[in-house]
């Protein structure tokens, strides 16, 4: 399962739920892969590397047609890899520009050794060019990290058309399957209201032929928890960092949720 973690809103727990359930699914058995499509580096940073001290990145990938993916891979943990991003990410848009076929570069090649692995975690920078187009070429699926708040609902609606945009031109089959309620507080008023409007949303769009009519909110919420935010400074997932805080156990519940999903459903791991 390729998934895209993609939300245009940053400082919305994006890259932290990338790095986690990824880990979340390591540990669980699944052989893992990172991929860090955002030119600020913060999955890179997070899982405790340097972009710019790594030979092959993302970047050398989408612009060196010479360049093999399996050059590009960095062991994170037992059952978790990574392909990192350095600061010439930015760069690449501009000089892919007149290229044909820039939006599915990076899925052509990551065929070569996509059997390596069970799952592939993409961490998408929070605007829809280039890069992002690659990541929803290669995906089967996207997740939306959102916090409970009303104007992240109003940015979610705005998502979900741009990615049915994305389906109709560039990967037909792609879904948007579930929204990762990050930082939560589900003892306010406005959280329990923006899930419920969530809820609405997507049980009304069950019978649409839309991208998000399988979507739902993902269980558990991940509740606001000091340690995920520490974490990424030390270079470590919150598992190395932390394994019996609340940020962990709720992306491990939250995995679990996802498997059992993967398994009831038409994929498989």
């Amino acid at each position: 399962r390729v998934v895209a973690m993609l939300n245009q809103k940053g400082g919305v727990g994006k890259t932290t739920s990338a790095v986690n359930l990824a880990a979340a699914f390591a540990a669980h058995g699944h052989r893992t892969c990172l991929i860090d499509l955002d030119p600020q580096a913060h999955m890179t940073l997070h899982v405790g590397l340097d972009g710019d001290s790594i030979e092959c990145t993302v970047y050398d990938l989408l612009v060196d047609p010479q360049r093999d993916i399996a050059d590009a891979i960095v062991k994170v943990d037992e059952r978790l890899d990574a392909i990192v991003a350095e600061t010439d990410l930015a760069a690449a848009e501009t000089e892919l520009a007149d290229q044909s076929g820039r939006q599915d570069i990076l899925a052509r090649k990551f065929q070569a050794i996509s059997d390596q692995y069970d799952v592939v975690m993409i961490d998408c920078p929070p605007s829809l060019g280039l890069l992002t187009l690659n990541a929803l070429a290669m995906a089967d699926e996207v997740f939306v990290p959102m916090q409970a708040h009303f104007l992240a609902l109003q940015g979610v609606g705005k998502l979900l058309e741009t990615v049915g945009l994305v389906c109709q031109s560039v990967n037909p089959a792609l879904e948007v399957t579930g929204v990762v309620l990050c930082m939560h507080e589900k003892q306010t008023n406005l959280a329990r209201e923006v899930v419920d409007d969530l809820d609405t949303f997507f049980n009304e769009s069950r019978d649409s032929n839309v991208p998000w009519r399988h979507c739902r909110v993902l269980q558990p919420p991940i509740r606001r928890n000091i340690k995920l935010a520490e974490a990424p400074s030390f270079g470590q997932t919150i598992f190395q960092y932390d394994p019996t805080c609340r940020g962990a156990e709720d992306y491990t519940a939250l995995a679990e949720d996802v498997i059992a999903r993967w398994h009831n459903g038409t994929g498989s791991l």
